[in-house]
């Protein structure tokens, strides 16, 4: 008998799915977990833990009798649906969530295959510390970045299949561009536009930003720099995601004070520029209360968060004060190489109004930082929109939505909310505003399995009607505390096993927020369903039916939208010019099948003579540093590459710090060119 085992992996925040043949073996020492069970060939699943909470040999899954039963041999026990097993068999049913340490598992049967594969699942399987990807069998997400305008963009139905080889017709030229190091000879005599400059980044978004920004403060000067990209403004990707999924200029994003990328020390943060500026209003109460958030947080108030807008417009100062304008270069990135005197080539179509045209630029040092590749969809999901083209009933919340929240104010309905991230969040914000309206509105947060709090050592985190509470997305000792110098020295496996432990989907403690969901629930506007949903169709009405699997059978919930609020994919072999490269030049990947960088953030395998390449932000997600995502974390691996330049001697780089670190930010405080 086979049966499916589901589980959420907490780094990328992915469903993970593999199916295994009975009986199955669960415990942390592989080497403890018997090959055979009852004469039978047994499937091993190695949970890591360090924190001694699973067994070496935890648990048995297996056949007897025409029923599904789980054997417990742990000295903690197996919980079944919250039941605790402890050295005893029982039954398991279709639908039931088993708990083993931190890992929770759906165990399922009978249920459609999976439409998204990847990697294999880096939960249930042992993937080698280190790989180079072989399978290019893995789906594509619906929901893309355009290659030429960077909006979101959804697709059609669309089959898997390996990123298109460069043809013979196409740009860049294939026969130049199949060698491992290229001749600039022969670019050359392709009589297309040549640029050479000495530090150049691929992105244009916020990492890119903030790596230049860097660069410009270290004593690089803006002839030395290019940046290729396709939107001018480096938070215009950034600004038009937290458009769609519901936080407007004038919201808070989920920053903290001290994380200013226009600012690399952090000093003055948002929360006392945001005081300050209160104060000269004559808002004496708004100013402190800034102030109190900083200092207090997170015991006695809600954590200090930036406004949207006074974060863009840090930013458009700084970019003036850089030289942005004069560093960037829009278009769109196609292709990567090496070149034999020891550079670096990527080739570009340039766009701007009116025209496209390809070109080259030569660099001696190369950054990458295209963030996420795409917008995830839910299997199910996935799956429906395949199916049936609807684009309408069933959204994702990154993606253009606004035709739900109008349909509901004006004729009522019924939204599943699936996820429970900050995402979801904000969208339940939005559609509080239409319960407002006095509109007849149902709100149904679907959830696999009730959520406990992730433990780590002594602590746990809060949970209140099923959302889990954090700052920040990461805990904050991850960006510059004790965890990061754990996460940097451990092997690949521990940082998997500590960033499993660290990680998970959370929201942060607000307390109005808080307050609307329990109205919500006392109402009776607002409800939880928990369980695995086996099938999404359309109904005969225009709207959507779920089948959910539980543990009591299965639950048909009816609803006119579904919002995926799970977020956004991470895997760089979704990006056409990144799958590309790690194809090319077989670059390996880490163990959550991200870019393998060292913790200086560069690739190694891609040196080329004195040349490096460097790459930061999502598409390292596993590697040696965790919040790799968020503010501090671009400027943090920013800060590392800087000193890895520096150590090199590189070409007009100085260390930031000591007297040179001060004068630069005096030249920051008065607005000063660097």
């Amino acid at each position: 008998m086979e049966i499916q085992l589901i589980t959420q992996n907490a780094v990328t925040e992915e469903q993970e799915e593999e199916t295994f043949s009975l009986p199955i073996v669960f415990g942390r020492d592989r080497s403890q977990l018997p090959t055979t069970i009852d004469n039978q060939e047994s499937s091993s699943i190695v949970l890591l833990d360090s924190q001694n909470l699973i067994s070496r040999f935890h648990a048995i899954i297996k056949e007897s009798e025409n029923q599904v039963i789980l054997e417990d041999k742990s000295s903690n026990g197996t919980f079944i649906n919250n039941q605790r097993v402890y050295q005893e068999s029982t039954t398991v049913h279709n639908g039931d969530v088993i708990t083993i340490g931190n890992y929770s598992i759906t165990i399922a049967w009978g249920m459609p295959p999976t439409v998204i594969t990847s990697s294999p699942s880096t939960i249930l399987s042992s993937p080698p510390e280190i790989y180079s990807p072989t399978n290019k069998d893995y789906r594509a997400s619906t929901i893309i970045f355009d290659p030429e305008t960077d909006l979101v963009q959804p697709q059609g139905n669309i089959t898997p299949t390996p990123s298109p080889a460069i043809s013979s017709n196409s740009f860049p030229p294939a026969d130049i561009f199949a060698e491992e190091k290229i001749s600039v000879s022969a670019l050359q005599k392709t009589n297309l536009p040549i640029k050479e400059t000495t530090y150049l980044s691929i992105g244009g978004g916020l990492g890119s930003f903030v790596y230049t920004d860097h660069l410009r403060i270290a004593g690089v000067p803006t002839e030395n720099i290019a940046v290729v990209g396709l939107n001018p403004i480096p938070y215009g990707r950034y600004e038009r995601l937290l458009r769609n999924c519901q936080i407007f200029r004038y919201k808070r994003i989920r920053s903290g004070s001290d994380s200013c990328p226009d600012n690399l020390w952090g000093w003055p943060g948002y929360a006392l520029r945001e005081a300050w500026r209160e104060l000269f209003l004559g808002h004496i109460n708004e100013a402190f209360t800034c102030l109190w958030q900083v200092f207090a947080e997170p015991v006695f108030a809600d954590t200090y968060t930036p406004i949207a807008d006074n974060v863009f417009n840090s930013i458009d100062r700084e970019t003036k004060r850089i030289g942005w304008e004069q560093m960037f270069y829009q278009g769109s990135a196609r292709a990567i190489r090496k070149t034999e005197d020891g550079r670096y080539c990527v080739a570009y179509s340039a766009s701007k109004p009116g025209q496209t045209d390809h070109r080259f630029i030569i660099a001696d040092f190369l950054h990458i930082c295209t963030g996420y590749p795409a917008l995830k969809l839910l299997p199910d999901l996935q799956r429906y929109r395949d199916t049936t083209g609807d684009l309408k009933s069933v959204v994702q919340g990154y993606e253009p939505h606004d035709h739900v929240y109008e349909k509901l104010e004006r004729k009522g309905g019924t939204v599943i909310i699936r996820g429970s991230g900050i995402v979801a969040s904000q969208i339940m914000d939005r559609l509080y505003l239409v319960h407002k309206t006095g509109s007849k509105l149902k709100i149904i947060h679907m959830n696999r399995e009730p959520r406990k709090g992730f433990q780590f050592e002594q602590a746990q985190r809060e949970v209140e009607n099923d959302w889990e509470f954090q700052p920040y997305n990461w805990p904050k000792a991850t960006w510059g505390g004790d965890m990061r110098k754990r996460l940097e020295e451990a092997s690949p496996p521990l940082r998997r096993e500590l960033l499993q432990s660290w990680g998970g989907t959370t929201t942060s403690s607000r307390k109005p927020w808080r307050r609307i969901v329990q109205q919500g629930l006392r109402e009776g506007w607002y409800e939880i369903r928990y369980g695995l949903v086996k099938e999404v169709k359309s109904d005969s009405q225009g709207g959507v039916i779920s089948t959910l699997l539980t543990n009591r059978g299965e639950d048909i919930v009816h609803a006119d939208f579904i919002i995926d609020c799970t977020g956004l994919v991470s895997d760089p072999r979704h990006n056409p010019l990144l799958d590309d490269f790690i194809t090319h030049y077989e670059l390996p990947l880490n163990i959550q099948g991200r870019l393998h960088v060292e913790n200086d953030f560069e690739i190694k395998k891609m040196r080329n003579g004195n040349g490096k390449v460097y790459a930061n932000g999502i598409i390292t997600l596993g590697g040696p540093y965790a919040a790799v995502d968020t503010f501090l974390g671009l400027q943090y691996s920013a800060h590392r590459i800087i000193e890895s330049l520096a150590l090199l001697n590189a070409p007009d780089v100085n260390y930031i710090s000591g007297v040179y670190s001060l004068a630069q930010w005096f030249r920051w405080a008065n607005n000063q060119k660097p």
